[in-house]
């Protein structure tokens, strides 16, 4: 790889954010040291180079981006936010990415392109009940390979749905997600939650979960 964890969070850090978040559509950064973690870890499994992907909610793009990066073949951002959208194709530029991607301003449910690997950072479900499991509901269905942040509180949910859909949890990082003060109901500049990265794969036919 091109790209040292290091120097791909640095490079990350300098994407733009939200301009103006929308409290409906949880919209926060993506922290760009944990955005760097994962998709580290991911290129160690053979999850982004060559590969195609999904950044479901994608927001201003900061996962899609460094996928790219790190040698992902295409990499599809879909998200419903126009405001989102514009500022990922000036941070796709700011990156030096000219090709290998494609925009979709879609809800994500009407996303069907099948893909190698999902990789989302999706609404927690804090404003919204069980928006988090309608990302997953979609990521089974076109992808073996899924990475996806959820609060830590809720693992037993995620491990549950994995289980219910037949994958396994072949990973799981755990992080103290610094949320910024950036809409007025925020009372602290920096508030840190504790969020699970998980992979899941698609278990093959025949074999059974581990207990």
């Amino acid at each position: 790889m091109e790209y040292s964890k290091s120097k791909l969070a640095i490079v990350l850090s300098k994407l733009d954010v939200f301009p103006s978040p929308k409290p409906g559509l949880e919209q926060y950064p993506t922290d760009s040291e944990i955005a760097a973690d994962v998709l580290w870890q991911a290129g160690m499994q053979g999850d982004i180079e060559g590969k195609s992907i999904a950044d479901l909610g994608c927001g201003t793009g900061i996962l899609g981006i460094g996928a790219l990066l790190l040698g992902a073949k295409k990499v599809f951002f879909v998200d419903t936010d126009t405001a989102a959208l514009a500022v990922l194709g000036s941070n796709l530029k700011r990156a030096g990415i000219t090709a290998g991607f494609k925009i979709i301003n879609q809800d994500v449910q009407g996303f069907k392109e099948p893909v190698d690997v999902v990789i989302q950072n999706p609404p927690f479900g804090t404003r919204e009940r069980h928006a988090d499991r309608e990302f997953l509901e979609k990521a089974i269905t076109i992808a073996g390979t899924i990475y996806s942040f959820h609060k830590t509180s809720t693992s037993g949910f995620v491990m549950s749905f994995a289980s219910d859909k037949c994958f396994d949890v072949t990973g799981r990082w755990e992080f103290a997600f610094p949320l910024k003060q950036t809409l007025k109901f925020h009372k602290k500049k920096i508030q840190r939650i504790r969020v699970t990265c998980f992979r899941l794969s698609k278990m093959h036919r025949g074999t059974r979960h581990k207990t």
